[in-house]
């Protein structure tokens, strides 16, 4: 058995089973995968895949089994390869990390100027996604960190970690009947047509249980998942804007007025999630650090030892999360 044909197994069920897509990633030949693969299974005495014909069509049960245990050792050959690199070169390596466009946009900017200024040979990698996508990306190891709100929390190999709560506002041009009430009530809200997130991007379930509650049916009339367009379309009068209060910039958005909303809608926790066994280089729990001041090293590694995600919850119980 070699490391190769482990790689090799794992890496065409992340393509979905596509041998031609794989040989392509990895910059190899499609028949010397295929052939690799086929050794492994004469080895084992399994099959991995089932085929038809020269196609594989589906993952057999004991493939299923073969390719998790694939995955763990890739996992802790990566962390052999980390440490190493951390006692050889303690400043330089690489940090890749995946979001959403408004983590992206509005929350990791400063962090990521910092962080680049104190380790300017790590190369820090970007990916955007959907709360969905960031999470298998971390699930998989394609990335180190995954950063959101949602989606986080159906991988139970992550270790989530709170950096911070936030919550949201309703967004309007300026002289809208809306900027004249005292108070904001959810009725007032749900009288207009609405501009939002889509559902399970940014806290978009919080929106939706606070009206349920409340026995009213929103009229959300468009959906995104960035916060930049949902203010475009209130500008061309398509609706209010429900968002996150720190993707409104007062400079730049003079012409739309942010109504506070935090009083009707449960306040929302982005966490920074990362892969369980990582091994955790310096330079990323500084990042992590500089992104939410309370993830010590010492925090961070009590997390580690924690069982399991209430376990975890925990750790930070007595901590209090700065508003955004």
């Amino acid at each position: 058995m070699k490391l190769q044909q482990l790689r090799y197994v794992w890496e065409v069920s992340r393509h979905g089973l596509n041998v031609s897509a794989t040989a392509q990633s990895l910059f190899t030949s499609q028949p010397g995968i295929s052939k690799q693969i086929r050794l492994l299974e004469d080895e084992l005495g399994i099959e991995i895949f089932a085929r038809s014909g020269k196609h594989l069509t589906h993952v057999t049960p004991a493939g299923q089994e073969v390719i998790a245990k694939a995955g763990e050792i890739l996992s802790q050959v990566n962390n052999i390869k980390r440490v190493a690199e951390e006692y050889r070169e303690e400043k330089r390596g690489q940090l890749s990390i995946a979001t959403t466009h408004t983590q992206a946009r509005y929350a990791l900017p400063e962090v990521i100027d910092q962080f680049i200024a104190d380790y300017p040979e790590v190369s820090l990698h970007m990916h955007q996604g959907t709360p969905q996508q960031i999470a298998e990306l971390a699930s998989d190891g394609q990335v180190d960190f995954a950063i959101a709100t949602e989606g986080l929390e159906h991988f139970s190999d992550l270790i989530m970690l709170p950096c911070y709560s936030w919550n949201r506002c309703v967004v309007v041009p300026k002289g809208h009947p809306l900027t004249l009430a005292s108070t904001l009530s959810l009725e007032q809200v749900a009288a207009h047509r609405l501009v939002t997130y889509v559902f399970g991007f940014t806290g978009r379930s919080k929106l939706d249980e606070a009206f349920d509650r409340a026995g009213l049916e929103p009229r959300v009339v468009f959906t995104a998942t960035d916060a930049d367009v949902i203010k475009t379309y209130v500008r061309l009068g398509l609706g209010i804007g429900i968002m996150a209060r720190m993707a409104f910039d007062p400079l730049q958005d003079k012409d739309l007025v942010a109504i506070d909303a935090s009083h009707l809608f449960a306040p929302s926790t982005t966490m920074i999630a990362f892969r369980r066994g990582t091994f955790l280089r310096t330079y990323m729990y500084d990042f992590m650090e500089l992104f939410a001041p309370h993830l010590t090293k010492a925090q961070v590694q009590a997390a580690f030892a924690a069982s399991d995600q209430e376990a975890i919850a925990n750790v930070f119980e007595e901590v209090l999360l700065p508003n955004r």
